[in-house]
């Protein structure tokens, strides 16, 4: 099967008018915002087509999603997921909202470790929680002993808490180990902090690395996680995800407000649901287009831009770009867009260790990359 990054001209996704390809004008290649420039699976056209031939366009019920999850959890990851312990929720950062909603209160604090997803922040900040931050270190992993320092600042005055563990992690790509997922296992259980993971890129990690889920290992079941088709198989734009509870953590979880499962969409259900049961094959030549796109944006790098530091990302399809040694007089998104026209996510948004940094999105296809880095180089000559 022919990656799906390879099937789109430039002109086939200007028609489109998602944020991506509207946001910047028309000359600025965007690498930016988490879309993916690929067709959508055919088995979520075909479900999503029928669904609308039928007018079936009203609220979300049932458990269709959960038992799609369930089936493919099982399959990719060895993961036995339990329906009975999951609700529907619009997506996974409203998901993540609610739960903690649930397990903590205002001016409780909740920690991350940045650098990390921007709406983390503003979430938390809007919910009026405290962020405590366990920065990574300099390989882009958990440090155990920054969490154990954070935790217990987080729980001081006997005050409830929460972590919000991104899993795999954006922007970096890391994909946790068992050891280091153990670890936050076990810290957490020392300082009574309650675990909420994103795992919304789960289905995103290569070949070469292990996903595991967190919830799958002892010792969790007071933790919760949040998944979602949307990235994987790009269906942001029909909203859907399932919050799942620990068998530890399913009395709270029954005292989410049953609203919250009106919030996703019935056709992102639907679509979300078809890509979990049949969207095995298109997912497999998507991972295999982006390991060569990770891959070749190395080369690439290497060759135009070879002071830019750069691992490739274990799972996702975003690159972290320490661009620190080019020493521009700018932050480095603003000099790539405005001298080379390519949009990237300035570092500095997703918090300490971000300066100097920029996020790629590489899930595109081989020539826009390739055009992209050139523009890139030719920014900062």
């Amino acid at each position: 099967m022919t990656s799906p990054l390879q099937r789109l001209s430039l002109d086939d996704l200007r028609r489109r008018t998602s944020e991506k390809w509207r946001r910047y004008p028309s000359d600025v290649l965007p690498l930016w915002v988490a879309e993916m420039d690929v067709p959508l699976a055919e088995p979520v056209v075909r479900a999503l087509t029928e669904a609308i031939e039928l007018g079936d366009t009203g609220y979300p019920t049932g458990t269709t999603y959960s038992d799609a999850l369930a089936g493919f959890a099982l399959d990719r990851w060895g993961w036995t997921l339990e329906p009975a312990r999951t609700r529907l929720v619009p997506d996974v950062m409203m998901g993540i909202v609610e739960v903690l909603r649930l397990v903590t209160g205002q001016g409780d604090a909740v920690v991350v470790n940045p650098p990390v997803y921007p709406p983390f922040y503003q979430f938390l900040t809007s919910m009026g929680r405290r962020v405590v931050e366990a920065p990574l270190d300099d390989r882009h992993r958990l440090d155990p002993d920054a969490l154990d320092r954070a935790f217990e600042d987080a729980v001081a005055g006997g005050r409830r808490a929460a972590y919000l563990l991104c899993s795999p992690h954006n922007p970096t790509g890391t994909v946790h180990t068992r050891e280091e997922l153990t670890a936050v296992v076990d810290l957490t259980g020392r300082h009574g902090i309650r675990v909420v993971v994103d795992e919304i890129h789960a289905p995103l990690v290569y070949a070469d690395t292990t996903f595991l889920p967190y919830l799958s290992l002892p010792g969790t079941g007071r933790g919760f996680s949040l998944l979602s088709a949307s990235k994987a198989w790009n269906l942001a734009g029909v909203k859907a995800a399932v919050a799942v509870a620990g068998p530890d953590a399913v009395a709270d979880l029954d005292r989410m407000p049953p609203e919250v499962g009106d919030g996703p969409s019935h056709l992102g259900v639907i679509g979300h649901s078809a890509a979990l049961r049949s969207g095995g094959p298109w997912l497999d030549s998507l991972l295999t287009g982006l390991d060569d796109n990770r891959r070749l944006l190395g080369d690439l790098l290497a060759d135009q831009l070879p002071q830019v530091r750069y691992r490739p990302p274990e799972g996702t399809y975003l690159a972290w770009l320490d661009c620190r040694a080019l020493e521009l007089p700018d932050d480095p998104a603003r000099v790539f867009l405005e001298r080379g026209r390519v949009a990237l996510v300035p570092g500095p948004d997703f918090g300490p260790g971000g300066a100097g940094h920029v996020r790629l999105n590489l899930a595109t296809s081989a020539d826009l990359l390739a055009e992209a880095v050139r523009r890139m180089a030719a920014a900062v000559r």
